[in-house]
């Protein structure tokens, strides 16, 4: 752990962040992103390593398996909860050297102008909203999962 790494804080307890756990195992935790008390585009996940990390490259087998398959997992339920018609996933670790992977949908009639991992962002109709609807989406997910097996 890292003492100024704002992930590891956020999994020691130090930090808290928007919305409600979807899904944790020994290797990743998941949740909603946070934007520090403004509204968030609804269903912008975050699939963090738990161990402190930089890169997709630094991950052990088992660590990546983890990640690889709840990155599975939460796209399908995005698509099924939240009636997403595409997820875009990107890792960058330009501000926070801390593995962790942004699982964005992109919603029916999102106009083709606005496609893209942060595209989505610019949409003035996008699907925003403050921590009670973050916590909706997060249960719907959370429950989607806890329901459904992967095989």
């Amino acid at each position: 752990m890292s003492e100024s790494c704002f992930i590891c804080n956020k999994h020691n307890g130090d930090i808290q962040t928007s919305g409600v756990k979807i899904y944790e195992d020994e290797f990743v935790y998941v949740g909603h992103i946070d934007k520090g008390g403004k509204p968030s585009y609804l269903g912008h996940i975050m699939i963090d390593l738990k161990r402190h990390a930089p890169s997709l490259g630094d991950m052990t087998m088992d660590e990546a398996k983890a990640f690889g398959v709840i990155m599975a997992r939460v796209s399908k339920a995005l698509k099924e909860t939240e009636k997403a018609e595409h997820i875009y996933a990107a890792v960058s670790g330009n501000s926070v050297p801390h593995l962790h992977m942004h699982i964005i949908p992109r919603f029916p009639n999102t106009p083709e102008a606005y496609w893209g991992a942060w595209e989505v962002y610019d949409w003035p109709e996008a699907p925003f909203g403050k921590n009670p609807e973050i916590i909706q989406v997060c249960e719907q997910i959370k429950s989607y999962l806890e329901e459904t097996s992967y095989e």
